[in-house]
């Protein structure tokens, strides 16, 4: 491990989220974004049913009435032994009545093996999905503003605010990354994409500041003997052991959620664990490859001495 040097890497490490962001925006322009209707407006029905229920056909169906795009998805009840199907449709203004029973209709008609019945039928009007969505906006931001402020206070040593804003670039990727997984799997952006957005800054700022935290504490232990270079890369090898052991237990755990989500047809905890498992292991790559090699270009730029190679 003496010739350990992850910050000479740096190109590769920055190069590959650039990669990232590019395919994404690529990808977002060609098959575009499944964005909830959460966000944009429309109508949720929720049915319960017996048996086994084709989603694919059930979409066929519904699709055959002409009331605009609709997205079917499945689900268990909490504390209840009862089988759920939701129909989403995105719309400016909801379905009527008369619409809702034609649906309804139509699906205990097409599947009466199923015992279809309604449980719930809710709209949401565009203008309510804006204010969510802003709601949700500021959220974020709020909680990037509080990282940066504690980072910048907890590591004057460091460079304060502008170690802030390194780890704030750390975990732009780490959201970039989780957008990705919603994109490329074709998940809707809902709550639950907030709520993994969230959980994976926290997780995320909580192994950068074990990083910095030893970063901070190998310069004043080495008072000017090592250069920014050798101390990240100290660092990085002391905290890379038990960053890598405290994901490998979360991410087990969340895979084998997403494994038993996936057999059961349960896309709700599907939708949250599969891009926190991707989540956490990003935060990982950030912590280890960015987090730090920002800092010690900012510290060479500054006029810093490189160190050896």
């Amino acid at each position: 491990m003496k010739n350990f040097d992850i910050v000479s890497k740096k190109k590769l490490f920055i190069t590959i989220p650039l990669v990232i962001l590019a395919v994404v925006i690529a990808f977002t322009l060609i098959f575009g974004a499944v964005i909830s209707i959460e966000f944009t407006g429309g109508t949720i029905m929720t049915y319960s049913y017996a048996g086994e229920l084709d989603f694919s056909a059930v979409k066929s169906e519904i699709e055959t009435l002409g009331f605009g795009n609709v997205n079917v998805t499945g689900g268990s009840a909490f504390g209840a032994d009862i089988e759920l199907v939701n129909v989403a449709f995105s719309s400016n203004e909801g379905l009527s009545a008369g619409q809702l029973s034609e649906v309804t209709g139509r699906l205990i008609a097409a599947f009466p093996e199923n015992n279809i019945a309604i449980e719930n039928s809710q709209n949401v009007s565009p203008s309510t999905g804006v204010r969510f969505f802003l709601k949700c906006l500021v959220a974020f931001v709020f909680a990037f503003i509080l990282f940066i402020i504690y980072i910048a206070l907890r590591f004057k040593k460091l460079g304060g605010w502008s170690t802030g804003v390194f780890a704030l670039i750390a975990l732009l990727v780490d959201v970039m990354v989780v957008v990705s997984v919603f994109i490329f799997f074709r998940l809707p952006i809902d709550a639950i994409f907030m709520a993994v957005v969230l959980a994976i800054m926290g997780y995320s700022i909580n192994n950068t500041i074990i990083l910095y935290d030893r970063v901070r504490e190998n310069k004043t232990l080495f008072a000017g003997k090592k250069s920014a270079r050798e101390l990240v890369n100290l660092s990085v090898r002391q905290s890379l052991t038990r960053t890598i052991n405290t994901t490998v237990t979360t991410a087990a755990a969340l895979l084998v959620l997403s494994i038993v989500a996936m057999i059961y047809d349960v896309n709700t905890i599907l939708n949250f664990a599969f891009p926190m498992l991707i989540g956490l292991i990003s935060g990982v790559y950030t912590t280890l490859c960015l987090s730090g090699t920002f800092w010690v270009m900012w510290q060479e730029r500054r006029g810093a001495p490189a160190g050896r190679k």
